[in-house]
């Protein structure tokens, strides 16, 4: 089984306010294993301590490879000249990684409302079951509006690498000798969108020719049965809503017969976010 989780690790924050880098990892440690961790909102200089969230994980994370892709790059603070403030993405991989692609998605001007630049990190891994290819997101949170023209940007991305996977291999030496690009494909993390919302359903639309439809792996494992909540299970405060939905992994139509389990881990409470796992019969 290749196993793939996506959790939003909100910088190690958790719903009691702390801080802690190391209980994200204790979290998932009793959830399973995994061949794939996608975290989003990774740190450097914006917590209270200032650490470097990109290193610690990787120094927490021995026998994986890690990606970064960074949404915000900006100048330190005053205090600190020299220094630099990221935030972004991170992507894990037990196996290796033959590519990597890191994508700025649209940010449409909105003055009116509070938003920030978002990315997508575009990997082919050399699975056990072949290659496959993991698109890892976070979209935006507050505007619909760029969150549906950073859904058509997806849908843009993963027809360009479907149509490279179809094509013959280019010849070429150096950088211009590219490795292959995988047709299968999973597209995980924090889009920010409810279940059956209209970005939900734009993702899901079919591309009219040969290009594999995107799947929610939760409707393919549990059909007709509403997506375990991914938000808010543990959000005491006052005037807290109700738990909802903003974490899915979708796969290419041509996996959809190898999903095998998708779960939610409701228990732990490192994040306002719950991970997320999928289950793939893709290897030994």
């Amino acid at each position: 089984m290749f196993k793939l989780v996506t959790w939003n690790i909100q910088s190690g924050r958790s719903p009691d306010g702390k801080t802690d880098l190391d209980r994200i990892i204790a979290c998932l440690d009793r959830f399973c294993s995994f061949d794939m961790l996608c975290v989003q909102e990774v740190s450097s200089g914006y917590t209270a301590g200032g650490e470097d969230q990109f290193a610690m994980l990787r120094e927490r994370l021995p026998g994986y490879t890690g990606f970064s892709a960074l949404a915000c790059d900006t100048a330190g603070l005053e205090a600190a000249p020299g220094a630099r403030r990221r935030f972004g993405m991170m992507v894990f991989s037990r196996h290796q990684v033959l590519q990597a692609f890191r994508h700025s998605l649209p940010w449409p001007s909105e003055p009116e409302v509070i938003s920030m630049p978002r990315t997508a990190l575009e990997l082919t891994v050399a699975a056990p079951g072949g290659l496959l290819r993991v698109h890892a997101v976070h979209l935006e949170y507050f505007s619909q509006r760029q969150r549906l023209a950073q859904v058509e940007r997806l849908r843009e991305l993963h027809r360009e690498a479907s149509l490279h996977a179809c094509a013959p291999p280019a010849p070429g030496r150096g950088p211009f000798a590219q490795p292959p690009r995988a047709m299968p494909a999973l597209l995980a993390g924090d889009f920010n969108m409810l279940p059956g919302s209209p970005e939900h359903q734009r993702l899901l639309a079919p591309f009219g020719d040969e290009v594999q439809p995107w799947r929610d792996c939760w409707q393919l494992v549990q059909p007709g049965r509403r997506h375990a909540p991914t938000v808010g299970l543990h959000d005491a405060s006052p005037g807290a809503c109700a738990p909802f939905t903003f974490d899915y992994v979708f796969a290419s139509a041509d996996l959809a017969e190898r999903v095998r389990r998708v779960r939610v881990d409701a228990s732990e409470q490192g994040s306002d976010h719950q991970a997320l796992l999928v289950e793939l019969d893709w290897g030994p």
